[in-house]
């Protein structure tokens, strides 16, 4: 059997191409966008922008079904609209989780949009496109640094109400995964996590958006991903390694804050416990997905 990096090379190949190949009108429509600043300009590029990215997703999704065996099962509640305003939630175990999100929601929500580290600016085309998209650059500092250095959690408040004051003009699907990091067994050692296949939720980035944007959201969307053999890595679902990925998506109501998340600590208490009871909820679901037989059929995602 040929190894996994050489059964991936040719899917590999094309989302190289198919990137180069829609990176460059993103980029020109955003500096459109930035040399004509006008209101309705604006809402033109992002429309354009939003289709490019979308015909990118569907490339990218369309190959996963091409070239590999993989089933998308989706259990979906939600009545989805493509003009909607939506806050995403997600458990996090691999990379291949933006995969299959993108898979799952393209077309049928508005683009996905997610907070991204700073240092992935400077990731080659990528953080171009990124930026042309209008994702977030975040510094994701630690407790420990903000506990030193206060100013620097001031700055990730600000670049999330800047953002939020964008995505106000536009659909949008604001994506977060809350655990601020990948599932691993020794991350969940670490934490003492009180949950059996997540690691603790962390309700600060969710509640900046929610005050920032609180009247413009119309729902959340909470999503639950299920990899029945074991989280893959990029390479493993693009080589056909990857049977089946479970997908469960429930649709709620956005939470209320009920006053200040920064300068109340019962607010952020109150709004902690929302997000642990969430957590509660999508871990017996993940555990009853991971438990339940293969579904018949082809499974996959459209």
């Amino acid at each position: 059997m040929l190894p996994p990096f050489l059964r991936a090379a040719p899917v590999l190949l094309v989302i190289v191409a198919s990137t180069l190949v829609h990176a460059l009108p993103l980029l020109l429509v955003a500096l459109c966008k930035a040399v004509l600043p006008f209101a309705a300009v604006r809402r033109a590029c992002n429309r354009l922008l939003a289709a490019i990215a979308e015909a990118w997703i569907g490339v990218n999704s369309t190959l996963v079904d091409l070239f590999t065996p993989t089933r998308v099962e989706v259990d979906c509640d939600a009545g989805l609209r493509r003009d909607g305003h939506y806050l995403v939630l997600a458990n996090h175990q691999a990379w291949a989780d933006i995969v299959v999100l993108q898979k799952v929601f393209n077309r049928r929500i508005p683009l996905l949009r997610f907070f991204l580290k700073r240092q992935l600016f400077w990731v080659p085309v990528l953080g171009l496109a990124w930026w042309a998209l209008d994702f977030p650059f975040m510094g994701r500092y630690s407790h420990r640094q903000v506990a030193r250095n206060p100013e620097l959690g001031k700055r990730d408040m600000e670049a999330t109400r800047r953002a939020c004051e964008r995505f106000r003009s536009m659909p949008v699907a604001i994506m977060n995964f809350v655990e601020g990091t990948r599932f691993t067994a020794q991350k969940h050692a670490r934490q003492a996590s009180p949950y059996a296949h997540l690691l603790k939720p962390r309700s600060g980035g969710v509640a900046f958006v929610v005050d920032a944007m609180g009247d413009a959201l119309h729902a959340m969307l909470d999503v639950t991903i299920a990899y029945p053999d074991g989280p893959p890595s990029m390479l493993e679902l693009m080589a056909g390694r990857v049977r089946v990925v479970r997908v469960r998506v429930r649709q709620h109501p956005v939470p209320s804050l009920g006053g200040s998340y920064q300068d109340d600590r019962a607010v952020r208490a109150r709004f902690q416990q929302w997000l642990n009871a969430l957590w509660e909820a999508k871990d017996r679901d993940l555990a009853a997905i991971l438990a339940a037989p293969d579904a018949a059929g082809p499974g996959r995602a459209g």
